[in-house]
């Protein structure tokens, strides 16, 4: 399905790299077929090449006109002079991917021809190794196989998911944003360590590997996890002793309210390229 396909990437920032990285160390693609476009940056393109083995260069053109597919992967405030840069090369016959947070797929439609096939990736940062999760959400004018060419793409660096684009902002809130809220358990769990008395490097590592196990076992079990924390919480116990502290503290309650809190401002974020005028 992906044999002989070319990927452009337009940007060349964390994001894009994690990703082709991906496709390559995968055998997704091969590195020859990827582009990767950065206009102002020299050095960048340099290591891009020495790294990876891909294509860098400053011709977007090129890049797009050579594509199967092409990623937009700048800063979401930059959309929109990209799509004025492709616009007068990209066609309806080339997939667009777009893992750009807040951008509806409706505003990059309206700012091409209206009829491009776009579908919104969201990944989170551990793409970084290959163990992101990635919704997929398709727009107006995507066929099956196109999706199905995507997921492949994206499977690259970790689990995917086919969403409806309502639904991206609360993914947004628990799966994009997630892992920060992660690393603060991390945090929580070794500032506790640390305060009671081990050493730094030691509290890391347990700090770490408790959360890496347990979302392991969630992983591996067939078991909810709300069975598993009932199974390792004995009655009077110490984990009882430090569940009722997290009740008490509001622990479960804030989680949920980072969610809704940062899908609030996912969705504000659309709001606003939706009410940007469109282009001719």
């Amino acid at each position: 399905m992906l044999e002989n396909k070319t990927v452009t990437f337009i940007g060349a920032g964390s994001m894009a790299e994690a990703m082709a990285a991906g496709m390559i160390e995968s055998g997704t693609i091969e590195p020859e077929r990827i582009i990767m476009t950065n206009r102002s940056n020299e050095q960048r393109r340099q290591e891009l090449m020495e790294n990876h083995g891909v294509l860098a260069t400053q011709s977007i053109e090129f890049a797009v006109r050579e594509a199967d597919v092409v990623i937009l992967a700048m800063k979401p405030k930059d959309v929109e002079r990209a799509l004025e840069g492709i616009e007068n090369f990209i066609t309806n016959d080339q997939l667009l991917l777009s893992v750009l947070a807040g951008v509806p797929s409706s505003y990059i439609e309206e700012q091409l021809d209206g009829e491009q096939p776009v579908i919104r990736v969201m990944p989170n940062t551990s793409s970084m190794i290959g163990k992101s999760i990635s919704a997929l959400a398709a727009g107006t004018h995507v066929s099956d196989e196109q999706v199905t060419i995507a997921r492949a793409l994206i499977r690259s660096i970790g689990e995917t998911v086919v969403i409806e684009e309502e639904q991206m902002d609360v993914f947004t809130g628990v799966a994009g944003s997630g892992p920060a809220y992660i690393y603060y358990v991390i945090e929580s769990l070794e500032k506790a360590a640390i305060e009671g008395g081990i050493e730094t490097e030691t509290a890391r590592k347990m700090a770490v590997q408790t959360v890496l196990g347990a979302g392991m076992m969630a992983e591996q079990s067939e078991d909810s996890p709300s069975a598993l924390r009932k199974k390792v919480t004995s009655p009077n116990g110490t984990t009882q002793a430090g569940l009722e502290a997290l009740y008490d503290n509001g622990g479960g309650e804030a989680f949920v309210a980072a969610v809704e809190n940062a899908a609030t401002r996912s969705k504000e974020i659309s709001t606003q390229f939706n009410k940007k005028p469109v282009t001719q």
